[in-house]
This record gives structure tokens, C-alpha cells and sequence, in this order.
């Protein structure tokens, strides 16, 4: 998301979306949902919901075994290693990751 001052881009700190140009804090539109997932140094936020248009697979989900689930692909690693592909279930929100 951007910022409707200044258009840089918000990043998601204590709930909220805050612009590091000009300091504005922004309440997202919705509950959106923050994965984060940590690497060797370095933290990766995902931001936003993982519902409506996404793709879906069947994949069984780990938590609750309904065999429906969105799924995104995000570049965690290194450039020349494969991207991660992360699932979300449908049915409980549970989230997982195939590498």
C-alpha cells in the first residue's frame, strides 16, 4: 500500500501502516494479516490478505486436513534458489510453506 500524501510505500508496524517519508500512520481498510517469517538476519513481512483472488490448490492443510488452499509464491532466498511457495487453508487460515 502507499501513502495518500506523499505515494511512498507503508510499511506495517504495531498494527498499523506507517509511511517512513513523512511519518503519516494510516489504519488499514481491514484486518489484514501479517506473515513473518524469519530468515538468518533479516525478517520478510508479508502484508495483506490472502483471500478473494488469489489462486487455489488442492493441498491438504497440516492443521485441520480440508484439501483447499490459496497459495502465493514469494522469493525468500538467495536469487539462484528456487521461490517458496506459501499456502494458506481455506477453511482455517492455517499457513504453511513448500520449498
Amino acid at each position: 500500500m502507499f501513502c495518500e500524501k506523499c505515494k511512498s510505500l507503508l510499511f506495517p508496524q504495531d498494527g498499523k501502516l506507517i509511511c517512513r517519508k513523512c511519518g503519516t500512520v494510516h489504519e488499514p481498510a481491514s484486518k489484514a494479516q501479517v506473515i513473518k517469517h524469519k530468515g538468518k538476519d533479516k525478517e520478510l513481512a508479508v502484508l495483506g490478505e490472502l483471500s478473494g483472488t488469489l489462486p487455489t490448490a488442492d493441498a491438504e492443510c497440516p492443521s485441520c486436513g480440508h484439501n483447499k488452499a490459496y497459495w502465493v509464491l514469494r522469493q525468500t532466498r538467495a536469487a539462484d534458489e528456487p521461490e517458496t511457495r506459501i499456502f494458506r487453508c481455506v477453511k482455517c487460515g492455517h499457513s504453511w510453506r513448500e520449498y
